[in-house]
């Protein structure tokens, strides 16, 4: 059995980043790896426990961003929102998505990997997993708009995945895609145009919520 070692090898890491972006997980060879980062196989299995083990390693950072990103989103006490702040929670401004445009940008090779090489590892369904836990974030607001009478409509979470899927796509293009920081910053602007959600759900307007 592998041990793991908590101590950070960078040119490992560097090393098998560099492998994997140039060729995906599965046809990276640890052997390449190894030999870029000037150490041998046994230290780098003293480390981890093979391949996919570093591949995990190599994108853990956004990995836990993005899920710390959705929670803190998720996690919502709803009996402290008034009426309007749930209303304006289905308002996308360009403060509220740059957020995560800059989380993106700031990790852009290691969330290409993720959700563009990532294909024989845990994570190679890595995009439909986290449109998923979107879906549940989104109907949880849905559904408590719909329990204040500010909804009438009726979207089911299998609804909500597939716009959300659309959603991600938006996002994730632009950085696999290598746009400039300013074009993201354009980009960022479009999509809160086009992606309008207080109409999907239909909720009553800005007015009658204040009288709440």
């Amino acid at each position: 059995m592998a041990i793991s070692d908590k101590s950070i090898d960078l040119r490992l890491l560097k090393s098998a980043q560099d492998e994997f972006w140039e060729k995906g997980f599965l046809n990276a060879e640890l052997k390449t790896i190894c030999e870029n980062a000037g150490i041998t196989t046994g230290a780098l299995y003293k480390r981890y426990k093979g391949k996919e083990d570093l591949f995990a390693a190599v994108v853990e950072d956004i990995v836990n961003e993005l899920m710390t990103f959705l929670e803190m989103r998720a996690n919502v006490d709803f009996s402290l929102l008034s009426d309007m702040e749930v209303y304006n929670s289905w308002i996308m401004t360009y403060n509220d998505m740059i957020v995560i445009f800059k989380l993106l940008y700031a990790h852009k090779e290691k969330f290409t990997l993720l959700v563009e090489k990532a294909a024989g590892t845990k994570y190679e369904n890595f995009n439909h997993e986290f449109v998923e836990k979107m879906s549940y974030a989104y109907e949880k607001f849905f559904l408590e708009a719909k329990k204040r009478g500010l909804s009438a409509c009726t979207v089911t979470r299998k609804e909500f995945h597939v716009l959300l899927s659309s959603f991600w796509t938006c996002i994730c293009e632009p950085i696999i895609h290598g746009m400039s920081w300013k074009q993201i910053e354009e980009h960022c602007r479009i999509i809160c145009r086009f992606f309008n959600w207080k109409d999907v759900i239909m909720i009553q307007g800005e007015k009658e919520c204040s009288k709440k």
